[in-house]
């Protein structure tokens, strides 16, 4: 389970999140949410390790990893797909996936059939360049990247942005399938809101870095999202 609790995060002078909350169990799909330049990205990036929140506590498994580098969260199972995919564009797909095995046990570096029952098409493309794949193959091949490590808790900032609508059902498809697995805690950051709404087991809104409405599914109904992170 993950717990994140009165997080902080700064950058220099400038504060973005303010003693911020979040909860992610296995088998559930939390879903971040809110307008451009709220600070979901900082929230996330802060739970991977690739900024170091202020204060706070971010608990994974009941540890403390606040402080931890983001290669010391990933090998306790943290995963992270970043906006905008990262992807090596000079590498084959293959060599993309293989990149996930530094974060692996040694007995665990080679990539699992599963990935391409989730993403066929990375299958028949292992020998192209990442850079040669369009917007959405790209996107697969970064959630893809991801699921080598085998994470326990997977982080994905907007997965769905620029991306053509089959493969946002395709992605959609998978996330379902993760959830239902009940191994994985899944962390959403998505500003397509059909997508999140549809998905969600869990929803936190965000607004000028304070958390605006937080609950379950149970708990808080789509219009109030929708009238907080629509103009």
């Amino acid at each position: 389970m993950l717990l994140v609790r009165d997080l902080n995060v700064s950058y220099g002078a400038s504060q973005v999140l303010y003693e911020v909350d979040l909860q992610a169990d296995l088998g559930e799909i939390s879903c971040v949410l809110g307008r451009n330049g709220v600070g979901k990205t900082s929230l996330v990036r802060a739970i991977a390790g690739r900024h170091i929140a202020t204060s706070g506590k971010v608990l994974w498994d009941g540890e403390d990893i606040r402080d931890r580098d983001p290669a010391s969260r990933a090998k306790l199972g943290v995963s992270y797909v970043p906006q905008g995919r990262e992807i090596f564009a000079r590498l084959t797909v293959q060599e993309n996936l293989e990149v996930g095995f530094a974060a692996a046990p040694m007995g665990q570096r080679f990539i699992p059939k599963e990935i391409f029952e989730l993403f066929p098409v990375l299958e028949q493309m292992l020998g192209r360049r990442g850079g040669d794949l369009s917007g959405g193959q790209q996107q697969q091949l970064a959630i893809a990247r991801s699921l080598v490590t085998r994470p326990r808790l997977l982080i994905l900032d907007e997965p769905t942005e620029g991306i053509q609508p089959s493969i946002i059902k395709d992605i959609g498809r998978v996330l379902s399938l993760l959830r239902e697995r009940g191994d994985m805690a899944i962390v959403l950051v998505e500003q397509y809101l059909d997508f999140a709404l549809g998905l969600g087991d869990r929803f936190c809104v965000l607004d000028r870095g304070r958390i605006k409405l937080s609950g379950s599914r149970s708990e808080i109904s789509p219009d109030a999202v929708r009238g907080l992170v629509t103009v």
